[in-house]
């Protein structure tokens, strides 16, 4: 039989492309400095944190707010830039692992419960660039009833979605407008020297040191996002951050626990706008509760906010005194995890300790929005249960145990492979050896860009894919040695034929494998997530060296006389794969 012909064979172009491949990981690798992967947190070492939920009634808490919880406390640990933090629910409990970071921080990342903090506006910008003009919006009508603001036309939907407004429901009288859409655009110097009126900062204390320069807020042009505040009281530090917060990146300043007791830089919570606040006049503490519903007169949906005496009474006197104040310093911002929410405008004062919050909810975020005033960002109230800090001393010493391992492990199979196939066991070890390379760019690589962290249940993954390597190879083979045992090919031919048989023989096991993988990276987690998650890449990984080096690289050998001619030392000499010598012969003179 003919050997196929070299336009339908071209080994060499297949093994530049994964050449390139490799290169460009490896250059990737370079320009990071990415040499060495991160380790997760039984190598490097962290602390294991331990948060049982308390409820009112001593009753379990309901799975829902759990599955919540978990995702705000993974959103808040990963906004500080800690990768392969593992937050999972045990039980009841729910447990955190963080990788490379001490007990202390640790506790405060994850066990704090973010509370509510209503502060007074004293500056609104644009997000990033210098501030514009911020039009108002329609002003809640009496009765509480507000018409949809367009959010371009409003900063309170900068503040949060979609551009709430708010009105107050007063003790034993009827809806006041007393919280609107944010009015219009911040106010001139000119119309702040116009009105030196002393509560323009609500707090005395919010002023800055006497020692401080007298024009540190002062503007620095058109282009500075100060450029026409009125900067009484604000504090010179904060006018530093004011102007080097940019709110359009991803996390914001999102899981940042504020002080109440000291002026703050915030973004929305949509990225659109950046605020300047002063200290908290009302702390989350003093919510009593807060509901989602509807309103019974136009059908929309709002968040009813009760609170406490002394909260009740702080609520009455902020509103009181900030409600004659020119724009912005007449909003009042609700501020979680160090982002502004809302920030209505408050055109009267508030009695009587409860208010509503209206305009374009629906009911998922009118929830979601009374969940966080009730509960601090959290929808359960936690105790701290136990804080364990973990050593990468053991896990060192079981990384070092596992390694030998590997490396025994990979000797035997190297050392069978000679034995057995001789020089087709160099072209196995060949293919060993480009999937070892490949596996460890994609960790470096994977590690660089994405945060993934190496650990021992993704060495043990790593370590087992030696076997799912080596029988793709193996297969491709003994395919080879059958299609030429019965002596009608030659090499070349029975390499063709052969690979179309095992190439089916190699995708389903590996399908297989990989669904597996799928499945129980979906199904498990911790430790056993990260043995499926080193096992479904290694095993993508097969399929490519397979396919771009070991198929074409058996076809250039099988050009060699060493091979074609079935030298002793080849793994395929006729005496070696059991064929006769007429057999032989018949092969050779075809």
């Amino acid at each position: 039989m003919a050997p196929p012909t070299s336009s339908q064979i071209k080994p060499g172009r297949t093994l530049l492309l994964l050449l390139a491949i490799i290169l460009a990981m490896g250059a990737t690798v370079a320009l990071q400095k990415a040499f060495e992967p991160k380790f997760g947190l039984d190598l490097a070492g962290g602390t294991t944190v331990t948060l049982t939920p308390k409820t009112l009634d001593g009753k379990p808490p309901a799975q829902d707010a759990l599955d919540r919880a978990v995702s705000i406390i993974r959103d808040r640990v990963n906004g500080t830039g800690i990768s392969d933090a593992e937050v999972a629910k045990a039980n009841d409990n729910i447990v955190i692992q963080i990788p490379g970071v001490g007990s202390d921080e640790a506790v405060r990342l994850v066990s704090t419960t973010a509370e509510l903090r209503m502060r007074q506006v004293l500056w609104i910008a644009d997000a990033k660039t210098a501030p514009q003009t911020l039009p108002s919006a329609a002003a809640t009508p009496s009765g509480g009833a507000s018409p949809a603001a367009s959010p371009a036309a409003s900063p309170a939907a900068s503040a949060g979605s979609p551009a709430p407004s708010a009105s107050a429901t007063p003790a034993g009288r009827a809806l006041s407008k007393a919280l609107a859409a944010p009015s219009p655009s911040p106010t001139t110097t000119a119309e702040a020297s116009a009105s030196p009126n002393p509560s323009a900062s609500p707090n005395p204390s919010a002023s800055p040191s006497a020692a401080a320069p007298a024009n540190a807020c002062a503007s620095t042009g058109d282009s500075d996002p100060l450029n026409g505040a009125d900067t009484t009281g604000m504090d010179p530090q904060i006018c530093k951050q004011f102007r080097a917060i940019d709110c359009t990146k991803a996390d914001r300043g999102q899981g940042a626990q504020d002080d109440p007791a000291k002026q703050l830089v915030a973004c929305s919570k949509d990225g659109t706008a950046r605020y300047i606040l002063d200290k908290a006049a009302v702390l989350g503490t003093e919510i009593s509760g807060a509901s989602s519903g509807t309103d019974q007169t136009t059908g929309e949906w709002i968040v009813q906010v009760n609170l406490k005496s002394k909260g009740a009474s702080e609520f009455a006197d902020i509103t009181r005194r900030i409600t004659s104040l020119p724009a912005p310093r007449n909003q009042l911002a609700n501020v979680l995890d160090g982002v502004v929410i809302i920030a209505p405008t408050i055109e009267e004062a508030i009695p009587g300790g409860s208010a509503r919050i209206s305009g374009g909810f629906t009911q998922q975020s009118s929830t979601e929005l009374a969940d966080q005033l009730k509960y601090g960002a959290l929808p359960l109230k936690f105790i701290q249960g136990s804080v364990d800090s973990v050593s990468s001393t053991l896990g060192q010493d079981q990384l070092r145990g596992g390694l030998i391992s590997g490396a025994i492990g990979l000797l035997i199979v190297v050392l069978y492979l000679l034995l057995y196939y001789r020089g087709l066991g160099f072209i196995g070890v060949a293919s060993l050896g480009v999937a070892t390379v490949v596996t460890y760019l994609s960790v470096a690589v994977l590690s660089a860009n994405v945060g993934f962290r190496l650990s021992l249940p993704h060495i043990i993954g790593l370590v087992v894919s030696i076997g799912i390597t080596a029988d793709s190879f193996i297969v491709y083979f003994e395919r080879i040695r059958d299609e030429m045992k019965e002596g009608r090919r030659t090499l070349r031919a029975a390499v063709e034929v052969a690979w179309k048989r095992a190439r089916r023989t190699i995708l389903v096991a590996d399908a297989v494998m990989f669904i597996a993988a799928i499945v129980l990276y979906f199904l498990a987690v911790g430790g056993v997530a990260g043995f499926a998650f080193a096992m479904g890449l290694t095993t993508v990984i097969d399929i490519v060296v397979v396919m771009l080096f070991t198929k074409p690289l058996m076809s250039l050998v099988a050009r060699t006389k060493f091979f074609s001619k079935g030298h002793k030392l080849s793994g395929l000499d006729p005496e070696r794969m059991g064929r006769t010598t007429s057999s032989a012969q018949t092969m050779q003179e075809a």
